[in-house]
């Protein structure tokens, strides 16, 4: 039962996400505990062995969900593990599986996903193809052996790597020839700490006209604050009072 919640099974059916699934199989028992089964015999009765109030156990965050996923199952069907890590991506200019095998032969870009599969042929003289995975596709890798030794420990040990190279385009066949190759396991790591929505900082649509940097004066705190009350910006009380306790 307890592998059966770690998969997420019980949602469907049941409708028990994975630790409200835990929690409730936590409090069951293979075989009923003496004092209990004494007393449902003696009110004829069954007496339950938990009595807890219901609890509210804190959401997975989206990312931890898919996660949990690919650590019990081996695979998920819901969000891919890139889209967590979408705009980090573009904000760096890397593009997307799809949009990199889509480019016209011979364009420089860089992309990055999950590594699927290394190959490196007897025959193919030191060359390894890789093919990595994002959440609009795939895309397949050469890698020679010169790259190959100069990234030698990003290409043999990384879950997920972003790759700099030239595309080229042989009819169908499309590849990405790799020129420089970055190691980002570490921000497939983070996936599990994150959600589906993705706050930035942003500035309001009128602060533009201020030059958009440095202090905006509807932040500041009202002249007439005193001790012992919160200023909170951009609601539409001004201020709130706290008695007994100082906030400087």
């Amino acid at each position: 039962m307890v592998q059966l919640a770690e998969a997420d099974t019980f949602r469907p059916a049941l409708a028990l996400a994975r630790r409200e699934a835990l929690w409730a199989i936590k409090a069951l028992r293979d075989e009923p505990l003496p004092l209990f089964a004494a007393a449902s015999a003696r009110e004829a009765e069954i007496v339950p062995e938990v009595s807890e109030p219901a609890i509210v156990l804190r959401p997975m965050t989206a990312g931890s969900e898919v996660v949990e996923d690919y650590g019990h199952v081996g695979l998920t069907l819901r969000t891919h593990p890139l889209s967590f890590l979408r705009e980090d991506l573009r904000r760096r200019r890397i593009v997307t599986c799809a949009e990199a095998m889509t480019t016209r032969d011979g364009h420089w870009l860089e992309a990055a996903g999950i590594v699927l599969v290394r190959q490196r042929p007897g025959s193919a003289k030191g060359v390894m193809f890789i093919t990595l995975e994002d959440e609009t596709g795939i895309a397949n890798l050469v890698v020679w052996a010169k790259v190959f030794e100069a990234n030698r420990r990003a290409v043999l040990s990384a879950s997920m790597m972003a790759v700099r190279g030239r595309i080229q385009r042989e009819g169908d066949v499309v590849h990405l020839v790799a020129q420089r190759i970055t190691d980002l396991s570490a921000d497939l790591a983070s996936v599990g700490s994150r959600d589906a929505a993705f706050p930035l900082p942003h500035g309001r649509g009128d602060q533009v006209r201020n030059g958009g940097s440095g202090s905006d004066p509807r932040d500041l705190p009202p002249k007439n604050l005193r001790t012992g009350e919160i200023h909170i910006p951009d609601l539409h009380i001004d201020t709130i009072k706290v008695k007994a306790r100082n906030f400087h």
